[in-house]
Protein backbone atom coordinates (compact mmCIF):
# COMPACT_ATOMS: atom_id res chain seq x y z
CA UNK A 1 0.00 0.00 0.00
CA UNK A 2 1.04 3.61 -0.64
CA UNK A 3 0.27 6.25 1.97
CA UNK A 4 -0.70 9.67 0.62
CA UNK A 5 1.67 12.30 2.09
CA UNK A 6 -1.13 14.90 2.19
CA UNK A 7 -4.23 13.18 3.59
CA UNK A 8 -2.72 9.81 4.67
CA UNK A 9 -5.23 7.87 2.56
CA UNK A 10 -4.02 4.37 1.63
CA UNK A 11 -3.83 3.55 -2.09
CA UNK A 12 -2.77 0.41 -3.94
CA UNK A 13 0.83 0.04 -5.18
CA UNK A 14 1.18 1.68 -8.59
CA UNK A 15 -1.48 4.34 -7.98
CA UNK A 16 -0.47 7.64 -9.55
CA UNK A 17 -2.83 9.94 -7.65
CA UNK A 18 -4.61 9.83 -4.31
CA UNK A 19 -8.26 8.91 -4.78
CA UNK A 20 -9.23 11.08 -1.82
CA UNK A 21 -7.38 14.39 -2.33
CA UNK A 22 -5.79 14.05 -5.80
CA UNK A 23 -2.15 14.42 -4.70
CA UNK A 24 0.37 12.90 -7.12
CA UNK A 25 1.78 9.78 -5.45
CA UNK A 26 4.62 8.81 -7.74
CA UNK A 27 8.03 10.25 -7.31
CA UNK A 28 11.49 8.94 -7.82
CA UNK A 29 12.90 7.47 -4.62
CA UNK A 30 16.42 6.84 -5.89
CA UNK A 31 18.60 8.34 -8.56
CA UNK A 32 18.56 6.26 -11.77
CA UNK A 33 22.35 6.23 -11.85
CA UNK A 34 24.67 5.33 -9.06
CA UNK A 35 27.04 7.98 -7.73
CA UNK A 36 30.30 6.39 -6.74
CA UNK A 37 32.45 8.33 -4.27
CA UNK A 38 36.17 7.80 -3.93
CA UNK A 39 38.04 9.46 -1.09
CA UNK A 40 41.56 10.78 -1.44
CA UNK A 41 44.48 10.63 0.97
CA UNK A 42 47.57 12.82 0.77
CA UNK A 43 50.90 11.04 0.92
CA UNK A 44 53.20 13.86 1.84
CA UNK A 45 54.11 17.07 0.14
CA UNK A 46 50.66 17.87 -1.23
CA UNK A 47 51.76 17.36 -4.84
CA UNK A 48 48.97 15.92 -6.99
CA UNK A 49 51.36 13.21 -8.15
CA UNK A 50 51.84 12.18 -4.53
CA UNK A 51 48.19 11.53 -3.74
CA UNK A 52 46.22 8.40 -4.33
CA UNK A 53 42.60 7.35 -4.17
CA UNK A 54 41.96 5.06 -1.24
CA UNK A 55 39.55 2.96 -3.29
CA UNK A 56 41.69 3.07 -6.44
CA UNK A 57 41.15 5.02 -9.60
CA UNK A 58 37.66 5.87 -10.79
CA UNK A 59 36.40 3.01 -12.97
CA UNK A 60 37.68 2.96 -16.54
CA UNK A 61 34.06 3.10 -17.74
CA UNK A 62 33.70 6.54 -16.17
CA UNK A 63 34.73 9.06 -18.79
CA UNK A 64 33.78 11.92 -16.50
CA UNK A 65 34.38 12.55 -12.81
CA UNK A 66 34.21 15.46 -10.38
CA UNK A 67 36.82 16.29 -7.80
CA UNK A 68 35.25 18.27 -4.96
CA UNK A 69 37.61 21.17 -4.29
CA UNK A 70 36.99 21.43 -0.52
CA UNK A 71 37.76 17.83 0.40
CA UNK A 72 39.37 16.16 -2.63
CA UNK A 73 36.71 13.45 -2.95
CA UNK A 74 36.09 12.14 -6.44
CA UNK A 75 32.63 11.38 -7.78
CA UNK A 76 32.74 9.15 -10.88
CA UNK A 77 29.84 9.66 -13.27
CA UNK A 78 28.88 6.51 -15.08
CA UNK A 79 25.80 4.88 -16.51
CA UNK A 80 24.45 7.64 -18.69
CA UNK A 81 24.92 10.37 -21.26
CA UNK A 82 23.11 13.10 -19.36
CA UNK A 83 23.19 13.88 -15.65
CA UNK A 84 21.35 16.47 -13.59
CA UNK A 85 23.33 18.04 -10.76
CA UNK A 86 21.74 19.34 -7.58
CA UNK A 87 20.73 18.48 -4.05
CA UNK A 88 17.84 16.72 -2.38
CA UNK A 89 15.44 18.65 -0.19
CA UNK A 90 12.49 17.08 1.61
CA UNK A 91 10.15 15.14 -0.64
CA UNK A 92 10.88 16.88 -3.94
CA UNK A 93 9.33 14.87 -6.77
CA UNK A 94 12.31 14.94 -9.15
CA UNK A 95 15.75 14.04 -7.80
CA UNK A 96 19.09 15.00 -9.35
CA UNK A 97 21.26 12.25 -10.80
CA UNK A 98 24.24 13.70 -8.94
CA UNK A 99 23.19 14.51 -5.38
CA UNK A 100 25.62 16.95 -3.76
CA UNK A 101 23.68 17.11 -0.48
CA UNK A 102 26.30 15.12 1.51
CA UNK A 103 28.93 17.74 0.61
CA UNK A 104 27.16 20.78 2.15
CA UNK A 105 25.60 21.73 -1.19
CA UNK A 106 22.79 23.68 0.50
CA UNK A 107 25.29 25.87 2.33
CA UNK A 108 27.19 26.30 -0.95
CA UNK A 109 24.12 27.65 -2.75
CA UNK A 110 23.42 24.63 -4.98
CA UNK A 111 19.83 24.53 -6.26
CA UNK A 112 17.77 21.34 -6.11
CA UNK A 113 18.07 21.00 -9.90
CA UNK A 114 21.04 23.23 -10.66
CA UNK A 115 22.66 22.13 -13.94
CA UNK A 116 22.81 19.38 -16.54
CA UNK A 117 25.90 17.61 -17.90
CA UNK A 118 25.74 16.05 -21.34
CA UNK A 119 28.36 13.58 -22.54
CA UNK A 120 28.80 12.80 -26.23
CA UNK A 121 31.70 11.00 -27.91
CA UNK A 122 33.08 14.39 -29.00
CA UNK A 123 32.28 16.76 -26.12
CA UNK A 124 31.16 17.23 -22.55
CA UNK A 125 28.88 20.21 -21.93
CA UNK A 126 27.17 21.82 -18.95
CA UNK A 127 23.96 23.84 -18.95
CA UNK A 128 22.61 25.87 -16.04
CA UNK A 129 18.94 25.05 -15.39
CA UNK A 130 17.97 28.58 -14.34
CA UNK A 131 19.41 28.08 -10.87
CA UNK A 132 19.05 30.78 -8.22
CA UNK A 133 22.80 31.29 -7.71
CA UNK A 134 24.07 30.54 -11.21
CA UNK A 135 26.79 28.34 -12.68
CA UNK A 136 30.31 29.41 -13.57
CA UNK A 137 32.96 27.69 -15.66
CA UNK A 138 36.47 28.85 -14.73
CA UNK A 139 34.97 31.88 -12.99
CA UNK A 140 32.81 33.00 -15.94
CA UNK A 141 29.05 32.90 -15.40
CA UNK A 142 27.25 30.89 -18.07
CA UNK A 143 23.79 31.82 -19.37
CA UNK A 144 20.90 29.56 -18.39
CA UNK A 145 19.89 26.75 -20.75
CA UNK A 146 22.82 27.26 -23.16
CA UNK A 147 25.31 24.34 -23.24
CA UNK A 148 28.91 25.30 -22.53
CA UNK A 149 31.78 22.97 -23.49
CA UNK A 150 34.04 21.59 -20.76
CA UNK A 151 37.62 20.37 -20.92
CA UNK A 152 39.71 18.37 -18.47
CA UNK A 153 40.71 20.51 -15.49
CA UNK A 154 37.91 23.09 -15.77
CA UNK A 155 36.48 24.38 -12.51
CA UNK A 156 32.69 24.41 -12.24
CA UNK A 157 31.14 26.64 -9.58
CA UNK A 158 27.52 25.95 -8.63
CA UNK A 159 26.58 28.89 -6.43
CA UNK A 160 29.72 28.85 -4.24
CA UNK A 161 30.27 25.07 -4.47
CA UNK A 162 33.31 24.17 -6.59
CA UNK A 163 34.32 20.99 -8.41
CA UNK A 164 37.12 20.23 -10.82
CA UNK A 165 36.18 18.35 -13.99
CA UNK A 166 38.14 15.19 -14.81
CA UNK A 167 37.57 14.02 -18.39
CA UNK A 168 39.21 10.88 -19.74
CA UNK A 169 39.82 10.55 -23.45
Amino acid sequence: MILCPTCFNEELEGALFCGSCGTQLTYQIKSPTETVVYTKRGLGKGDAAETQLIHGEPPAAARLAFKIITNGQIIALEGGEEFTIGRVSGTQPILPDIDLTPYQAYEGGVSRLHATLRITPETVTISDLGSANGTRVNGIKIPAHIPQPLINGDTITLGKFQVEVIIRD
